[in-house]
């Protein structure tokens, strides 16, 4: 009689690419086997014979079901990768987004690399803008706050991780905990989705706080907050940078001009959509920023 050979760890996996319906369902797949693993990818590549464990195919198919419900990736490992950085994320965060990267690299761009300067990130999440930012300049003081005291908590964790003490995390809505401060950059990525927008029902975003995603019947009641706001917490010659929709450029730079920022444009991301849009307080930056 014929022993039946064990199930292998590769098979495992195209077994579990076959049960996601995605375009990127063996990527998914391999993540979640990972996951279970508590491997990395080389692990994975050189033991892709190995035979599987029972446990690992339990917490498997467990964590499979959970992706084909269309729980996101990023919820079911606790984890996403932004920047140069591995964050925690939870459901009280949004899930950080590459489109997002974007809005950091034009912060560095007018932050100077050899000098102090004052930096607050509003609505900060899981802190990947904050953090991302003070990563690349140490001399920065960055301030983050949020409204979800859990999201805080789980920001507050991924600094610890990545030794960026530098950061102050408040908790408050937008820039009310920050009276009397001023900075030389604002950086935000508020919710900009239209309240009834459908794409709140579908995919990843049914999972995501819709409160850190929807803004009133336009997308933009957070976004005229803040550029309210933002003028009496800017040096002279500050910034305030902000990310929105695809379609929303020409309306948030009208806000920042009717605010009186100067220098007001729209910036697009990788895939040459509209994503941030931008303006300058006016006067002389006192920190050398650009």
């Amino acid at each position: 009689m014929k022993t039946q050979s064990p199930e292998r760890l590769d098979a495992l996996l195209r077994q579990g690419a076959a049960r996601l319906d995605s375009d990127a369902a063996r990527f998914e797949a391999e993540l979640l086997l990972l996951h279970a693993l508590g491997r990395d990818r080389a692990w994975l590549f050189a033991h892709g014979s190995d035979p599987v464990e029972p446990a690992v195919r339990d917490a498997y198919a467990a964590l499979l079901a959970r992706r084909a419900a269309g729980e996101p990736i990023a919820y079911i490992t606790g984890r996403r990768g932004f920047w140069t950085l591995d964050l925690r994320v939870g459901p009280a965060t949004l899930i950080p987004r590459a489109e997002t990267e974007r809005l950091v690299e034009l912060a560095l761009d007018r932050l100077p690399a050899d000098a102090p300067a004052r930096v607050a990130d509003l609505g900060t999440g899981s802190g990947a803008i904050a953090l991302a930012i003070a990563s690349e300049r140490p001399l920065a003081q960055v301030v983050a706050t949020d409204a979800s005291a859990a999201a805080l908590e789980i920001a507050q964790a991924n600094a610890r991780e990545h030794g960026l003490g530098q950061v102050r995390f408040v908790h408050g809505d937008w820039l009310a905990p920050l009276a009397g401060e001023r900075f030389d950059l604002i950086a935000s990525n508020p919710p900009y989705i239209e309240a009834g927008d459908v794409h709140l029902t579908r995919g990843d975003l049914r999972f995501e706080p819709a409160g850190a995603l929807a803004s009133g019947a336009d997308g933009l009641d957070d976004i005229r907050r803040i550029v309210a706001q933002a003028p009496a917490h800017l040096r002279p010659g500050g910034w305030l940078l902000l990310e929105h929709g695809f379609d929303q450029g020409e309306a948030v730079c009208a806000l920042l001009r009717e605010a009186g920022f100067d220098q007001a444009r729209t910036e697009q991301d990788l895939e040459h959509r509209d994503r941030v849009s931008l303006g300058r307080w006016p006067g002389e930056s006192q920190q050398g920023v650009a």
